[in-house]
């Protein structure tokens, strides 16, 4: 056995693991193209317990010993989770004598403008712990007031003796000087050597005393339970023989180490979302696809983005905690802001494992809590006792009664049908059947908001967009989401239920700065610009080059943020490599201009000024990728039926039950349900499927219903 791992060792395993609310999923790839999957019911107590089981069980159906890891790269909502549920740190802010309630003003705007009963989420630092200190920097970064280190001490004392787990500091115009916040850190290190602190100047140097305070802030409370949680997934993955470097996530779909995940959580609030639409755009990339929706439905929360000419749609800030987190440029005030690129994702509380309930006018409502893996749906026979999609689903005959994940979850229809029955049906006078579809129905109503909000409210005709529909919950929903947003075809891609974990094996180890650099465009002193972009490209090849990456393969992408002269916002728009000269600068003009027209409609006359407010600089690593072997579909001869229900108009079918690989190339007129390990997906009467050549399901809609 020993050298059978030795010489297995030598092919090299990449190992991508992406944790939901209700599942684990594991997608293990060898030099040789062979894949091993797993998808496993998520630990809610210790996430990476249900990794620390499940490897030793993998590595060992292939003959290997953990050495044989190169490396493990990781999607985590830990850090989101931790802000949508309240259950951060206690956290406190120390600020500049003046500025302790720049967090709870905000940027005094509602995202429902005529809804008197909304509210905006709870701040995470009450103001009992927000503290100042008089001292001041000006936008130059002269000091006009100097810090009194005395005066510092004493707040920072009075900050530790509140009991607080995670220290933010802020302090006005630090972007121009970090030197005032550089002492307090040193203070509270002085005390506490390990003390998690979290430095504005280090996180976010930029502009806008809101969404700096916003970011450090955000980045501290969720600081500790991230470190703890990564030395916990490190010690599972030790315990299971394995010590390859771990790479977590990014928000903008780059990886980035461990430690310093640790120190900058901020950069992984969206890592899990990530992580499927890099997988999506890989597809995409491949088969010729320019334009699509990405359509990622889990156990907890479904997510959509947008891949437009190719590209990913992607923003440097978003907003986390509303009803519908999403990244816009023009709904903003709804979540806490967090000013870090990332890719454009909306994400509603709308999962396979989302309680369906009445309120207290007897309306069906979905969401957004979630039964999540313990005690999970009613039917998963754990202890659940409320009703959810996935009961629905079970009743309706979309879903294997003989069990998920290749019958590892076994499932009591028994306990789902009464479930539904008595929380549903009979309070709504309803057949027990056209309430569970009342459920499927309504479930696809609300996911249809993610999906609008990152392209018909963006101004894109969706109809022309094809839609990537995975996760485990999302091919039982595409084909009525198609036929209700008019799309033309949905693609389900091979091991959907898996897709996201996929995509960590795609994504490049990634690192971001950023600078304020405000002047005119046209009055830009050259020389000083081209001085600080080198300097910030320095920064970046430097941490890449510490962290064990070789120079050579580190690559620079650098961006402006602009606006008109006078504007309150900017847009980001790529910039050019070497030494920017006066042509560079109208290039980006030009460039702004076409950006503006086509978010915003138009653009300024000519001879309208324009002014520099950031520059961005990416520092990007590319990583081996291996290329997989098609999977053996491990199915059995399917050659039977299942009864299925698509609602009243289309009534029940002895619907035929197929593999992936029974499914014919041409197309094949609906009702189908073509069953897999991960998932199951629905193809209704009045739709219809085929497989192409890359083994992705096709499926074409009929007309809506």
């Amino acid at each position: 056995m020993f050298d059978n791992a030795i010489r297995h060792s030598e092919r090299n395993m990449r190992i991508g693991i992406d944790i939901g609310g209700t599942f684990t999923d594991i997608v293990c790839i060898e030099a040789d193209g062979t894949i091993t999957l797993r998808k496993v019911s998520s630990s809610a107590d210790d996430y990476s317990r249900s990794i620390g089981e499940a490897l030793p069980e993998i590595l060992q159906s292939r003959g290997l010993e953990g050495e044989a890891v190169q490396e493990v790269i990781h999607g985590t909502t830990i850090a989101t989770n931790a802000i949508l549920e309240q259950r951060g740190a206690k956290t406190a802010l120390i600020t500049t004598k003046g500025f302790r309630d720049v967090l709870e003003l905000r940027r005094m705007r509602m995202p429902e403008l005529y809804n008197w009963n909304w509210d905006k989420p709870p701040d995470l630092v009450e103001r009992r712990l927000r503290k100042e200190v008089d001292e001041r920097i000006d936008a130059r970064g002269n000091i006009v007031v100097p810090l009194d280190r005395q005066e510092a001490s004493h707040v920072v004392d009075a900050v530790l003796k509140e009991g607080v787990a995670s220290i933010a500091i802020c302090l006005i115009n630090s972007y121009a000087n970090p030197e005032h916040e550089q002492v307090i850190a040193e203070l509270i290190r002085e005390r506490k050597p390990d003390f998690p602190v979290s430095v504005s100047s280090d996180i976010l140097r930029e502009v806008r005393e809101y969404e700096r305070t916003a970011t450090v802030v955000v980045n501290a409370y969720v600081l500790p339970i991230v470190r703890e949680y990564i030395e916990s997934l490190d010690r599972s993955l030790r315990k299971a023989g394995v010590r390859a470097p771990l790479l977590i996530m990014q928000s903008n779909g780059g990886v980035m180490t461990a430690s310093a995940c640790a120190r900058k959580p901020v950069f992984i609030i969206e890592s899990g979302p990530a992580a499927g639409v890099i997988s999506a755009h890989s597809l995409a990339k491949r088969d010729g696809i320019p334009d699509a929706v990405t359509f990622d439905m889990g156990g907890t929360t479904t997510k959509a983005s947008i891949i437009e000419g190719g590209a990913l749609s992607k923003a440097s800030e978003y907003e986390v905690g509303s009803s519908l987190s999403l990244v816009s440029r023009l709904i903003k005030g709804g979540g806490h802001l967090i000013r870090v690129p990332a890719i454009d994702v909306a994400e509603i509380g709308a999962g396979g494992g989302s309680v369906a309930w009445l309120d207290v006018g007897k309306v069906l409502q979905i969401g957004p809590r979630s039964s999540g893996a313990m005690p999970g749906p009613v039917c998963y026979d754990r202890g659940g006792t409320e009703a959810t999609i996935t009961d629905a689903n079970l009743l309706l005959g979309y879903i294997n009664d003989e069990g998920l994940v290749g019958g590892g979850v076994k499932l009591n229809h028994a306990k789902a049908e009464d479930a539904i029955r008595k929380q549903i049906a009979e309070p709504l006078g309803l057949d027990l059947y056209d309430a569970a579809y009342g459920v499927h129905q309504l479930a696809n109503s609300n996911m249809m908001r993610a999906l609008r909000a990152v392209s018909t409210e963006r101004g894109r005709d969706i109809r022309n967009f094809k839609l990537i529909g995975f996760g485990g919950s999302g091919p039982l929903h595409v084909s009525g989401i198609i036929q209700l947003l008019k799309m033309r075809e949905a693609i389900v891609p091979p091991n959907a239920g898996l897709f996201s974990a996929f995509g960590l094996l795609f994504a490049d180890v990634e690192h971001y700065s950023v600078q304020t650099f405000y002047t005119k465009t046209r009055e830009a002193d050259l020389g000083k610009l081209n001085r600080t972009l080198q300097e910030m490209d320095k920064n970046v090849v430097d941490l890449l080059v510490n962290q064990g990456y070789p120079q050579k393969d580190i690559q620079i992408q650098r961006f402006a943020d602009l606006r008109y002269f006078g504007q309150s916002y900017e847009l980001t728009i790529p910039a050019p490599d070497g030494v920017l000269s006066s042509a560079s600068i109208i290039e980006l003009e030009n460039a702004f201009d076409e950006e503006h027209e086509k978010t915003y409609g138009h653009r300024a006359e000519a001879g309208e000024a324009r002014a520099f407010v950031n520059f961005r600089v990416i520092g990007r690593v590319k990583r081996e990728t291996y290329t997989a072997k098609p999977l053996k579909n491990g199915s059995r001869p399917r050659g039977r039926e299942r009864r299925a229900y698509f609602g009243a108009d289309l009534g029940w079918h002895d619907t035929p039950i197929l593999s992936r690989a029974e499914l014919s190339t041409t197309q094949t007129r609906g009702p189908l349900l073509i069953d897999e390990y991960d998932t199951t997906t629905v193809v209704p009467p009045d739709c219809s499927a085929c497989l192409d050549r890359s083994a992705n399901i096709r499926i074409t809609a009929g007309e809506p219903r």
